[in-house]
């Protein structure tokens, strides 16, 4: 019985061993399964931190892209704006450049000027050349009587004026068209005498010669004549002048 016990003891022993190599595979398998499901759930975890991580990255490339296209419109509109505001000031320096310019015009109209007449330069008072065009303008139109009168004004008015030689020479003229031979002369006579050296001198002297021929005054004529081609050789006048002369018998 003692020896039955003992092999009974022995099975058991055996068959206990056996269950026991037969279980550790088991809870081996199972320890890998929850380090792999560990893993995966690791993993799962880095890929969603990476993934919200990406997403706010994105997000705020998207804010920056907002904010830069913000910015740029920004600059368009300062651009446009400064543009605006250039035109505007180059406008307005041009209004005030325009605006001295006219009132430098007119305050040239209140001060005497350095002014070329006929070639002879001399200072001309406010309102002097005005009043001398519009004399000739009456002469211009055929108001011989009108233009005389507003002649010996503008001499009697502007005694120094560089316009002087020139009103008396048309103003010898209105009288001439006006059939006053002796008045003529006698003004012309004055232009050669108080201005020999003036371009309308020779110009007198001629209308002298032409007026002299006219009242039938030939030797007088021819004398005035002379003088022309001797004290002013050269000129236009001079070569009509010797012109005439060659015609008078």
């Amino acid at each position: 019985m003692t020896q039955r016990f003992s092999r009974l003891r022995l099975a058991a022993a055996t068959c206990a061993a056996g269950v026991a190599l037969t279980a550790m595979p088991a809870h081996a398998g199972l320890f890998d399964d929850d380090q792999a499901r560990q893993a995966i759930l690791d993993l799962r975890t880095k890929t969603d931190n990476l993934t919200n991580q990406l997403s706010a990255a994105q997000r705020t490339i998207l804010d920056q892209s907002n904010r830069l296209d913000q910015l740029n419109q920004q600059v368009a509109t300062l651009r446009g704006q400064n543009e605006d505001l250039t035109n505007q000031l180059t406008t307005l320096q041009k209004q005030q450049k325009d605006y001295y310019t006219d009132l430098d015009g007119r305050l040239k109209k209140f001060e005497p000027q350095q002014q070329t007449v006929d070639g002879v330069q001399g200072t001309v008072e406010p309102g002097e050349t005005d009043s001398f065009n519009a004399a000739s303008q009456q002469f211009r139109n055929g108001d011989f009587k009108g233009a005389a009168a507003s002649f010996r004004s503008f001499i009697s008015k502007y005694p120094q004026s560089p316009y002087q030689p020139t009103a008396q020479y048309w103003l010898g003229n209105a009288l001439y068209a006006l059939r006053d031979y002796k008045g003529s002369t006698a003004t012309w006579q004055g232009v050669v005498k108080n201005y020999p050296q003036h371009p309308r001198a020779p110009e007198a002297l001629l209308a002298i010669a032409n007026n002299q021929l006219e009242q039938g005054q030939k030797a007088a004529a021819k004398k005035t004549l002379e003088q022309i081609v001797a004290q002013y050789g050269g000129s236009d006048v001079a070569q009509s002048a010797q012109s005439k002369l060659s015609q008078i018998k």
